[in-house]
């Protein structure tokens, strides 16, 4: 069964340009993930255009061929790598994995 993991974060920056700097690193890292680990089958990464109020700032959309992959996604050290900045630059975290 095919596991779609989705991620949304909120940005810890309080001013515009460090904010739209931030998710465009973490897009660039999340993206530069594709071909590097082999467990993921998509890879999509949205930045936030409407309503920064309440919405959230950056999403991640990712698929995997079942919950094994996406655990050894998970502990994959560029995925590791990756992760850590995000959390340097983010307030808030919500995640979601179901079957595709």
């Amino acid at each position: 069964m095919s596991i779609r993991h989705i991620v949304l974060w909120k940005l810890a920056a309080d001013d515009a340009d460090t904010r739209a700097l931030h998710a465009e690193q973490i897009e660039e890292r999340l993206l530069s993930l594709r071909g590097v680990i082999a467990e993921i089958e998509h890879l999509e990464v949205g930045r936030n255009v409407a309503y920064p109020q309440t919405n959230w700032d950056v999403v991640l959309v990712s698929e995997f061929a079942d919950v094994e992959a996406l655990e050894r996604y998970q502990v994959h050290p560029a995925h590791q790598e990756v992760a850590a900045f995000v959390r340097s630059v983010v307030t808030e975290r919500a995640g979601i994995d179901f079957p595709a």
